[in-house]
């Protein structure tokens, strides 16, 4: 959401505040903890990089795009566990731990990345063939009355 976020949206601060909120959301719901700030800038980042790099849009480069998120997520995500969590020594081997236990984790993190920008990204391209006024920048003729009872 967040990489489609800054891809799409045009006012820089509704392209935070979207993936932000449902994040936030989330956590009304699902409760407050420690380290969830680095979560959020993980989200941030992901947004600048939906905004940097997806410019011009193609599959290679969401996809490439989106791995990049995974990968920032992951890093981003787990230093904050290391510094705040408590459950790794404030060391460079505890921080090796916490990025060594993470791991099994991150095929998921790619697989609902990659699954999320083809559903979201491609689901927007098929709605732009299908609704030519979704299309950034186009300008739609205006219709014109063609029957003498339309008035």
């Amino acid at each position: 959401m967040a990489l489609f976020a800054g891809a799409y949206i045009g006012r820089r601060a509704l392209a935070f505040a979207a993936p932000l909120a449902a994040l936030l959301l989330s956590d009304l719901l699902l409760g407050f903890y420690p380290g969830m700030l680095f979560q959020y800038a993980a989200v941030a980042v992901i947004v600048l990089l939906g905004m940097a790099a997806l410019s011009r849009k193609g599959a290679f480069r969401i996809g490439g795009a989106a791995l990049a998120g995974s990968l920032l997520f992951f890093a981003i995500s787990n230093f904050g566990t290391w510094l705040v969590g408590g459950m790794y020594a404030h060391t460079a081997a505890g921080l090796a731990a916490c990025y060594a236990a993470a791991i099994p984790f991150f095929q998921n993190t790619v697989a609902g990345d990659l699954f999320y920008a083809a559903l979201l990204f491609g689901g927007f391209a098929l709605a732009e063939h299908l609704l030519p006024r979704l299309r950034a920048g186009e300008a739609q003729p205006a219709q014109v009355a063609t029957s003498p009872l339309s008035l």
